[in-house]
């Protein structure tokens, strides 16, 4: 059960169309919380980012549940969002791909979106204004969304490994090898098979974009993997995140779950504590 009744229109709420994807929790962890199983305020907005983190919510939803007060109007320049030099928060999330988030980068001249948002017109003219899209990198099968709709607007190459093609029938190119290598200038992708077959990260400007295979949990301050969403192998995955420790990356930007930015050396840390965590477990 959501946090209201959908007839609430005199506060921020949100609605009982919830199904708990936790997408705007990732993108809002101080506003939003988690309530008898679906989304909600952890309290209404008191300050000017606080409100427009709640705009964001109601675009970002793939349920449309999160709700303005009535006569609210919204902000301009939500999406997509900055989270870091070079990289954005597209917004717009997906029913199709349970909410995960999806990104944008720039990397060797190349204009670049990683997993899919649902589509939408104002990404479709931001994306155009910025010079349009030459690729699109799937890192698995889950959240593609709606990739293939952006990717014949502007004839942009998309990408996604052999293991997990079938879930993109749409793709340009097709990852083959498993081991780590430079697939595009600027761009290293990193097989890491567990949560899916063909799960891969994309790691850019120092940026590592993880798809469903690693995240930020806010609560505990620590790297996350979902072993209870691990539709592959487990032990695979493990396996897999142990290649990031020969990685030298800063921010880590996450499908499903949070992202965070850190200094390199502080993120290695916060990478073996997780990998000592989870193997103990």
């Amino acid at each position: 059960m959501a946090e209201d009744k959908d007839d609430v229109d005199d506060h921020w709420h949100v609605s009982a169309a919830c199904f708990n994807c936790g997408a705007v929790r990732t993108a809002a962890p101080n506003l939003f919380i988690e309530r008898n199983g679906a989304s909600a305020f952890a309290h209404q907005p008191a300050s000017e980012q606080e409100t427009e983190d709640a705009w964001r919510g109601v675009l970002l939803c793939p349920a449309a549940a999160v709700r303005a007060p009535k006569g609210l109007k919204m902000p301009t320049g939500l999406f997509p969002q900055a989270l870091a030099p070079g990289v954005w928060r597209l917004g717009y999330n997906a029913r199709s791909s349970y909410g995960a988030h999806s990104y944008f980068t720039l990397a060797g001249g190349l204009r670049l979106m990683i997993d899919g948002p649902r589509w939408s017109g104002h990404l479709e003219r931001w994306i155009a204004e910025a010079g349009g899209l030459d690729h699109i990198l799937l890192t698995h099968r889950d959240d593609v969304a709606d990739a293939g709709l952006y990717a014949k607007r502007f004839g942009a190459r998309v990408w996604i490994h052999a293991n997990d093609a079938d879930g993109a029938p749409f793709v340009t190119d097709v990852i083959t090898s498993d081991l780590a290598h430079e697939m595009l200038p600027g761009v290293r992708v990193i097989p890491v098979a567990g949560h899916t077959q063909g799960s891969v990260m994309f790691l850019i400007n120092h940026a590592l974009f993880s798809g469903d295979s690693l995240s930020w949990d806010f609560e505990k301050r620590a790297l996350h993997a979902f072993r209870d969403f691990c539709w592959y192998d487990w032990p695979t995955q493990l396996r897999s995140l142990e290649r990031l420790v020969h990685e030298s990356f800063s921010g880590v930007f996450a499908g499903h779950g949070g992202s965070v930015v850190l200094d390199a050396p502080t993120m290695q840390r916060e990478l073996r504590a997780f990998l000592d965590t989870v193997k103990a477990d």
